[in-house]
């Protein structure tokens, strides 16, 4: 694994409280579920009809039927259930996942999120994306800060078809955790490594500087 994602994996699992109805969207998010210690108690549900998911299967372990909304194949813990995916719908639109962990293409100031297309290309569907970031308690964003020519994915405005509008709550890269409160976007911590003068430069953005980081500086 990438070590850039290594940091942006690290920092999102601290976001997982014991306790938590989670749902963990298609892609780097995924990766998390093996990294969640047994002294956390967390249900991880899936779009397609999961509850109870676990970490990915050893060989001996895998099971073609029991796949997450990826198509990839996974476990499921002990008093995990299967649904069809209407039930599976219902919990996320009747505000019952207290926290959804997704990709993203781009990120907006205002909190707005693309993360299901690229005009021209190929799109299997959707997904769930649209649903979860509006029935979801919490959503956290990851993703890599700028993408592989080096342009900031950190955005004014988003240029991409939006999933939704200020709908962000944290968005987690691998140089920095920024914040979307009613007072804008806030930097609030920086990744190891990583410089206020280097987000900044990397970053189209406007955002504050939280007090605390300023002061570490």
């Amino acid at each position: 694994m990438r070590e850039n994602r290594q940091l942006i994996l690290k920092r999102a699992l601290k976001e997982i409280k014991d306790g938590m109805y989670v749902n963990l969207g298609i892609g780097m998010p995924t990766l998390i579920a093996d990294l969640i210690p047994d002294s956390i108690q967390v249900m991880l549900q899936s779009e397609n009809g999961l509850l109870g998911i676990g970490a990915y299967p050893k060989e001996d372990e895998v099971d073609p039927d029991l796949i997450n909304a990826g198509k990839e194949t996974v476990t499921i813990k002990p008093g995990g259930c299967y649904f069809d995916s209407a039930e599976s719908f219902a919990m996320i639109r009747g505000g019952h996942i207290d926290l959804a962990i997704l990709g993203g293409m781009e990120v907006s100031e205002n909190g707005d999120l693309a993360n299901w297309m690229i005009p021209g290309k190929l799109v299997k569907g959707m997904g769930g994306a649209m649903d979860l970031v509006q029935g979801a308690k919490r959503i956290i964003v990851i993703m890599d800060h700028v993408n592989k020519h080096g342009e900031p994915k950190v955005k004014k405005e988003c240029s991409l078809p939006l999933t939704g509008r200020q709908i962000v709550h944290c968005l987690i890269t691998d140089l920095a955790v920024f914040q979307f409160t009613s007072g804008g976007m806030k930097l609030v911590e920086l990744q190891e490594g990583t410089s206020l003068e280097e987000v900044r430069s990397k970053t189209e953005a406007d955002y504050i500087v939280d007090d605390a980081l300023l002061l570490n500086q």
